[in-house]
């Protein structure tokens, strides 16, 4: 314990770690002041996700940086995953689809870019294995092909058409889910040895942890910003009214980055130490993650606590997000290269984004 009580006393951000009993406690006296809540959780969030970091950053030194990667990708989506099955569970579709489609766009262009911004500042050139990065480049645009299926459809006038719609998403999902499995053997067992990390100059002088209190911080962090995210997407419909920004731009910017901001921290840190094999294992992993695992999990879900089935039908503005970050995330990680203007360019893409959505937010998305 004495590590993480050192790192907690000589990190100032650590200290905002206070908000986060500050606005557990507020939500239960305050459940109505969305604002309020809303700030409180966004500062709650954010040493989370610093001491996420930490936490990963010392098991990735045992267990590798691909393994490293896919485990804080799952804690990152497990917190998205909660998320959407509280909105499952209130029937919310839309919700739950906003937030799946903007993770995926948020991860495979926001996080992506700013890693290769960040390491590029600070290192000339860098390089990683373009083995992984094809992996999860490619497994997220079959994932893409997948979700475009149903919308493909949605304008025959088909008999029974809800019923057929369903059919197809449940058939899908059992094909994204056998993919995701398939993918797994592949990486950490029969062609592992295709994803090694790249030997990189870069050192890292950051003490770490041992791996069984950086276990238990992952697990035990991962549920407070469960709890916190929560919080914040209970509050922030509300509060973005009050800030005057959209609900399209709410649910697939702002719900989306904050959620996924303590694997995104965990990124940053990589890139920043040289290490873009784990920065680019944790955006595209938890983006193929999200598309091939979560989306899947939570339509099977939907039968079971949500008041209706949910499928996998997305709006067609949001389609057309998901494929445009797919392919541009297999076009920019073809080499195995990167410098600071790809991740500018990357940025470029996810802004033209969201000011789509801040001023013309989609009308017709549907449940």
């Amino acid at each position: 314990m004495t590590p993480l009580l050192k790192e907690i006393r000589d990190s100032p951000l650590l200290w905002m770690l206070v908000f986060v009993p500050v606005v557990l406690a507020t939500e239960s006296l305050a459940p109505s002041a969305h604002l309020v809540l809303f700030v409180l959780a966004v500062l709650a969030i954010v040493p989370l996700a610093a001491l996420l970091s930490h936490a990963t950053e010392s098991v990735a030194e045992q267990t590798g940086d691909a393994i490293g990667g896919l485990l804080n990708a799952t804690l990152g989506n497990l917190t998205e995953l909660i998320i959407a099955i509280a909105a499952l569970h209130a029937g919310e579709h839309v919700l739950v689809k906003a937030s799946i489609a903007g993770a995926i766009v948020a991860n495979s262009l926001f996080m992506l870019g700013a890693c290769f911004l960040l390491g590029g500042l600070r290192y000339h050139v860098q390089e990683y294995n373009r083995a992984g990065a094809r992996l999860h480049s490619a497994l997220l645009l079959a994932a893409t092909v997948a979700l475009l299926a149903p919308a493909a459809i949605s304008n025959f006038e088909l008999a029974q058409g809800e019923q057929v719609l369903r059919k197809l998403s449940t058939g899908l999902s059992g094909l994204l889910i056998a993919a995701y499995g398939s993918s797994l053997l592949f990486s950490l067992r029969t062609h592992k040895d295709f994803f090694a990390a790249k030997d990189h100059n870069g050192k890292d002088e950051a003490a770490h942890w041992p791996i069984g209190l950086a276990v238990v911080t992952l697990i035990v962090v991962t549920v407070l910003v469960a709890l916190v995210s929560e919080i914040f997407v209970a509050s922030v419909q509300e509060a973005g009214r009050m800030l005057g920004m959209s609900p399209a731009f709410i649910g697939f910017i702002v719900v989306a980055l904050v959620g996924g901001a303590a694997e995104m921290a965990v990124a940053f840190s990589a890139a920043r130490q040289n290490r873009l094999d784990m920065s680019v294992a944790i955006a595209l992993g938890s983006a193929s993650q999200i598309a091939l695992f979560v989306a899947p999990v939570l339509m099977i879900l939907s039968y079971a606590i949500g008041p209706t089935p949910m499928d996998l039908q997305f709006w067609p503005g949001a389609v057309v997000m998901m494929m445009i970050a797919t392919v541009t995330c297999c076009l920019v990680t073809n080499s195995g290269r990167s410098a600071w203007f790809v991740g500018v360019l990357l940025l470029l893409v996810y802004a033209i984004f969201a000011m789509t959505l801040y001023v013309i937010p989609p009308g017709s998305a549907r449940s």
